[in-house]
């Protein structure tokens, strides 16, 4: 007997579950690692896309970090020891390195795939389903922050701007900086409808970048905005990476990172869902 193909009132054929059950068995994330191997092949063709993403902190460390730090002098640290501005500065535009790498990409280049390129329907009709899909994306983003973060960190060894060992860790934190504004970004765009929406992407990412304690100390905000900026992903990246470059370690540092984690599974679960409910209907 031959099989009738059904079409959903949205034009999309049903998936079969497979093996004729109702429910679809566990698939390795090989499907989240194909959608990033797809991803970095293009990116081949747009190499200098990297290059000005990797720009734009270093710019900002060495006008504001090198040369204004000159006329800044010394600023309070993290143990509350005065340090040069050049040294307080630079772990906060690491931060924003990570920020910048990971936003962007899961965020405009993710609403495009979705609506205009329609990518995402090509691949789920593959055994790659929407968990797969919003890991392979976060993947690429917190990749691409890790590359911005690795290049940033190397900038401030030929600087010296490095002075601890626990410096170490601070790549390792900037990927968990990436990986919590990359789901957070997944999951936000698939509620986006059209570009005038990533106004608010802006409205976010430009106060964050410039209040997070990038480039003052938080003490010299009004406490209002110091009580809301505390709770920021970017500040707590920025805490810790301070923290870590500058050689002031201590346990306040692990629920920071906890937060960071947190934030990057919500938005995963969050991004998964929305993927399947837009996709699979």
């Amino acid at each position: 007997m031959s099989r009738v193909a059904t079409v959903s009132p949205g034009g999309r054929p049903p998936r079969d579950p497979p093996h004729g059950g109702t429910a679809r068995p566990p698939v390795p994330p090989w499907g989240s690692l194909r959608l990033i191997e797809r991803h970095a092949r293009v990116y081949r063709h747009m190499w200098l896309l990297f290059v000005t993403g990797i720009a734009e902190p270093l710019f900002y460390l060495l006008s504001v970090g090198v040369g204004l730090g000159a006329l800044v002098g010394s600023v309070v640290g993290p143990a509350g020891q005065p340090v040069p501005y050049r040294e307080f500065v630079a772990p906060g535009l690491l931060a924003v390195s990570a920020l910048n790498g990971a936003m962007f990409d899961s965020t405009f280049n993710v609403f495009f795939r979705l609506k205009y390129a329609k990518l995402y329907d090509s691949v789920l009709a593959t055994p790659v389903g929407p968990a797969e899909l919003a890991l392979g994306e976060i993947g690429w983003a917190l990749l691409r922050g890790a590359i911005y973060a690795v290049a940033f960190t190397l900038v401030m060894a030929f600087l010296g701007l490095i002075h601890s060992w626990w410096a170490v860790f601070a790549v390792p934190v900037a990927v968990l900086i990436s990986f919590a504004i990359a789901a957070v970004g997944v999951a936000c765009t698939t509620y986006m409808k059209s570009w005038q929406d990533f106004d608010y992407v802006l409205l976010v990412a430009v106060p964050m970048f410039l209040f997070s304690a990038t480039f003052y100390p938080l003490s010299v905000y009004p406490r209002v905005i110091a009580d809301i900026v505390q709770w920021t992903p970017l500040y707590q990246g920025v805490v810790l990476l301070r923290n870590l470059v500058l050689g002031v370690p201590s346990l306040d540092l692990l629920w920071r990172a906890g937060y960071l984690i947190a934030m990057g599974l919500a938005g995963l679960a969050l991004a998964s869902r929305r993927i399947a409910k837009l996709l699979l209907v």
